[in-house]
């Protein structure tokens, strides 16, 4: 595998594209089907644009590249700064009481205006990129730049996490182990693949020990 990355996943080969691609697929559908389940969002109209963006990203990047584009928890804060407060109600008893609130759907329209906006200036940015080159642009962009965000994306989403843990702790541990021993002790395509891995490997132990629920697909017609 070459230590300056690969420029052409088509270079892999057939089968480990589409290994790629299912990674990518398992990694992003789950938050795109939980953004807009979490805002009030149209999980449909979601999985709508989600295709139609990944067609015509493979279209623009000429198949090079196998990915899935789904929602962005990137702008889950932006988000919540228009649509979401506390709400205060008042009891049987006629005392007020503060009632942790989520999204409130009315202040939505301006919430997508706002992603509007953000991806004209993602268009801004490509159109520097194609100017100037990605090293340039890039420079601005550095880890100590980038880190930090994804950081906080992360510790605003640790709570989802742990409740989505707390379902089946042994089973969330051994997916968070499969996938770290991969990341960093596997060879070749195993690790590249590690979500994959971790998903499959904790599924399997699911269904072993009676985790998973077969019912829909028995009841299937």
């Amino acid at each position: 595998m070459s230590r300056n990355g690969i420029r052409d996943a088509r270079t892999l080969g057939a089968p480990k594209m589409v290994l790629l691609g299912f990674q990518h697929m398992f990694a992003m559908f789950g938050a795109t089907v939980f953004i807009p389940a979490l805002t009030g969002l149209s999980v449909s109209a979601t999985l709508l644009f989600a295709g139609l963006g990944t067609l015509l990203f493979h279209i623009l990047a000429k198949g090079k590249v196998p990915a899935f584009l789904g929602s962005s928890f990137a702008f889950l804060g932006g988000y919540a700064a228009i649509t979401r407060w506390d709400t205060v109600v008042t009891n049987e008893e006629g005392v007020a009481q503060t009632v942790k609130s989520m999204f409130h759907a009315e202040f939505l329209p301006y919430a997508s205006l706002g992603i509007f906006f953000a991806g004209l200036l993602y268009l801004a940015l490509a159109g520097l990129i194609k100017l100037f080159g990605a090293q340039k642009v890039m420079r601005f962009f550095t880890s100590i730049v980038t880190g930090p965000i994804i950081i906080c994306i992360g510790i605003t989403l640790s709570n989802s996490a742990v409740d989505n843990c707390a379902n089946s702790w042994p089973i969330a541990l051994i997916a968070i182990a499969v996938v770290i021993v991969c990341n960093i002790w596997g060879k070749g395509m195993i690790k590249i693949v590690p979500i994959l891995m971790g998903v499959l490997a904790s599924y399997i132990v699911a269904a072993i020990f009676g985790k998973a629920d077969f019912t829909a697909v028995k009841e299937a017609a």
